[in-house]
């Protein structure tokens, strides 16, 4: 083999090898260093029990009867995974744009309703929430998801100075199709502050949205419906 043969040869393994390992640490690039960090699922870290009471409260135990409304630190969103050639990466779409009021009797959640401005919700990505807010959720036309509770909750205790779990039944509209969930819903209390968070698992195309496929990136046909609220006695 002469001279000119030889270095025709390893460039083109080079390239080979220099194509293989793009096809390869592309993704992971991607996922580590464009799409950034999912941000975190949605919890309560209450703050120690203050022993103190709501206002109108005073009696022992706390009394929390009466309508409290979402307040300014409360988000929702989604969370998805999407596969780039093999790769998991999760997505993560946050709003401040949330309103909503939960009525409470005693010690049992008798009603609440939440509304989501879905067109806010926003990604590490612009191109992602076009696709999201335009052709998936429609928000032109349906500018708001809602939660809608169906079914009571009622807690053993007023979750004060720690975190109670309970499990919430209600009606999930996205896109104008609604569904019946079911989910694990946690509270806690301190002072006048609620708090709730949780996540509802959903598949997409039990609400009529289509879950992009553009071949080298897809995302997963199930996600997530998730929310921290921060709440206020009115």
């Amino acid at each position: 083999m002469n001279k000119k043969t030889k270095i025709i040869v390893t460039a083109v393994v080079a390239g080979v090898v220099v194509v293989g390992t793009a096809a390869v640490a592309g993704p992971i690039i991607y996922r580590d260093l464009i799409a950034g960090e999912a941000a975190a699922a949605p919890t309560i870290s209450p703050a120690p029990d203050s022993g103190e009471a709501p206002a109108g409260g005073d009696a022992d135990p706390v009394d929390v009867s009466g309508t409290w409304t979402v307040a300014g630190g409360s988000e929702a969103g989604y969370r998805v995974d999407e596969v780039l050639n093999g790769t998991d990466v999760t997505v993560t779409g946050r709003t401040d744009d949330v309103d909503g009021t939960l009525v409470v009797d005693g010690l049992t959640l008798t009603d609440a309703e939440i509304t989501v401005d879905v067109a806010s919700i926003a990604t590490d990505s612009g191109q992602r929430d076009a696709y999201f807010r335009d052709t998936a959720l429609r928000a032109d036309e349906f500018p708001t998801a809602t939660f809608a509770l169906t079914e009571p909750v009622t807690a053993d205790e007023v979750p004060v100075g720690g975190v109670q779990t309970f499990e919430a039944t209600g009606e999930l509209t996205i896109a104008g199709v609604s569904n019946e969930v079911t989910f694990e819903l946690e509270a806690a209390l301190d002072g006048d502050v609620g708090q709730l968070a949780g996540a509802i698992p959903i598949t997409f195309a039990d609400y009529g949205v289509e879950a992009p496929d553009l071949g080298f990136v897809s995302v997963e046909e199930a996600g997530a419906v998730e929310f921290q609220l921060t709440l206020a006695r009115d």
